[in-house]
């Protein structure tokens, strides 16, 4: 079995209010040097068998990322 993991951020240009409130949350642990928070998701897909990237890039693409506002990048990872 291998799994494809799908990594989507929201766009560069897109505001992420929920980075926006960890970055402001930071100083109060202590920590100054943080300039910038970008909070995406991760998503696993475990095929069984070969792992199949670009039917992970479809499925992407028309379910789990919205790319008018996110960017999504996939990449097969190899199960032990």
């Amino acid at each position: 079995m291998a799994r494809v993991v799908v990594d989507v951020m929201l766009k560069p240009e897109i505001l992420d209010p929920q980075g926006q409130a960890v970055a402001d949350a930071l100083p109060r642990l202590g920590v100054d040097n943080v300039t910038s928070v970008r909070i995406g998701r991760r998503i696993e897909l475990v095929f069984d068998g070969t792992p199949d990237a670009g039917k992970a890039r479809q499925i992407a693409d028309r379910l789990l990322a919205n790319p008018v506002i996110e960017d999504y990048t996939v990449r097969v990872e190899e199960t032990l």
